[in-house]
């Protein structure tokens, strides 16, 4: 088992370099439903936040207001793969959703957009914005390296 710190490094530079994910959640009829959708994470020494800018007025906001946890998977052809099972909540109040409008607009390339590009969501005031947090309660990180050569080395974490 790898420490949070070295664990959290290695996956938000995996994840943000691979950018997209795909999530799934537990539906209201207890069937696993996948998406693919854009995190931002930032990483602050002592513990790892995730955002997913999303509609609270989604189909997947339904599946959360019964299941509040996700698995996302990053992948890429090289076979990296990253894993982080989370715990979530709506941050809609104004000021929160100011902040993740603006971690979106002003992110580092490549995960970094205007979130403006998104019908519906004209500004971080609209109904239709709402902001995701994630709370890791695992992550993995697995370079294709290993795989493929047996290089590398497989990272775990456990909260």
């Amino acid at each position: 088992m790898s420490d949070l710190s070295t664990t959290a490094e290695a996956f938000v530079e995996m994840a943000h370099r691979i950018v997209w994910c795909t999530v799934a959640t537990v539906s209201t009829a207890g069937k696993p439903s996948t998406r693919v959708l854009h995190p931002i994470w930032q990483w602050d020494g002592s513990s790892l936040t995730g955002w997913i800018l999303t509609s609270p007025q989604s189909l997947k906001a339904r599946h959360l207001a019964l299941h509040p946890d996700i698995s996302l998977t990053y992948w890429s052809p090289n076979q990296d793969v990253c894993t982080a099972d989370c715990a979530t909540k709506w941050t809609n109040d104004a000021e929160s959703k100011h902040e993740a409008w603006n971690r979106f607009k002003n992110g580092p390339a490549p995960v970094g957009y205007d979130p403006a590009i998104i019908p519906g969501w004209s500004s971080p005031d609209a109904d239709a914005f709402g902001v995701l947090e994630l709370r890791p309660t695992s992550l993995r990180v697995f370079p294709g390296t290993v795989l493929m050569t047996g290089q590398g080395t497989v990272r775990n974490w456990k909260a």
